[in-house]
C-alpha cells in the first residue's frame, strides 16, 4: 500500500483545521487596545492550538517519511488521530470564549490528551507495519517527549478545576517541549546531526 494518499489526505485535513480555526477568529468590536484586550483569550487559544496542530503536522510528516509501507490498521489509526485533531477547533473556540472556566479548559485538555493517545497509536501501528527493527522504531526509541506530554495533559485536566491558568500553563509547556525540534527521525536518515 502506498503512503502517498495517506500523506496527501492528512495534509489536507491539517490545512482545513487551521483554516477553520482562523475563520472562528472575530475582529475586535472597537479600534483601541481595550477592544483588542477583550479578544486576547480567544487569540491566545488560537495561537496555542495553531502551534500544537503545527507540531502534530510536522511530526506526522517526519514519522511517515521514516516509513516504507502502510496497511489498513495504519489507515484507521491515522483517521482516529485526525478525528481527535478535528475537535481541537471546537475546543479552542470554547476555551477561548470562556478562558477562566474549568469545564472548557478541561475539555480542551481532554481533546489534546486523546489526540496524543491517537498519535501514539499511529506510531505503534506504523512501527508494526515496518517490522521490529525498523528505522522508525530506532528513531522513536523510548519516546520520552510523547509520554511526558500525555502525563502533563492528564495532570492538567483535573487542575483546570482548581485554577484554569494552571492547566493552560501545562498546555503551553507541552507546546514548548515540542517546539525544540525532535531530530530523532532526521538523525536516523542522516539528515541532521543527532542531539
Amino acid at each position: 500500500m502506498s503512503k502517498g494518499r495517506l500523506e496527501a489526505f492528512s495534509d489536507g485535513v491539517f490545512a482545513i483545521l487551521i483554516t477553520i480555526m482562523v475563520l472562528e477568529l472575530k475582529a475586535p468590536a472597537g479600534t483601541d487596545l481595550r477592544a483588542l484586550r477583550a479578544i486576547a483569550p480567544t487569540l491566545g487559544a488560537y495561537v496555542l492550538s495553531f502551534v500544537l496542530l503545527g507540531i502534530y503536522w510536522n511530526n506526522h510528516h517526519h514519522m511517515l517519511h521514516a516509513t516504507d509501507r502502510i496497511n489498513g490498521a495504519v489507515l484507521w489509526a491515522n483517521l482516529h488521530l485526525l478525528f481527535w485533531l478535528s475537535l481541537v477547533t471546537f475546543a479552542t473556540s470554547w476555551m477561548g470564549e470562556h478562558p477562566a472556566d474549568a469545564l472548557p479548559t478541561a475539555a480542551y485538555g481532554t481533546v489534546l490528551l486523546l489526540a496524543g493517545f491517537a498519535y501514539r497509536i499511529v506510531q505503534i501501528t506504523l512501527i508494526r507495519a515496518q517490522g521490529p527493527n525498523s528505522r522508525l522504531q530506532h528513531a522513536v526509541g523510548a519516546d520520552v517527549k510523547g509520554k511526558l506530554s500525555l502525563v502533563l495533559y492528564v495532570a492538567a485536566i483535573p487542575l483546570a478545576f482548581v485554577r484554569s491558568w494552571i492547566a493552560d500553563a501545562l498546555y503551553v509547556t507541552v507546546a514548548l517541549i515540542w517546539l525544540v525540534p525532535d531530530r530523532r527521525i532526521e538523525a536516523q536518515f542522516g539528515e541532521a546531526p543527532e542531539r
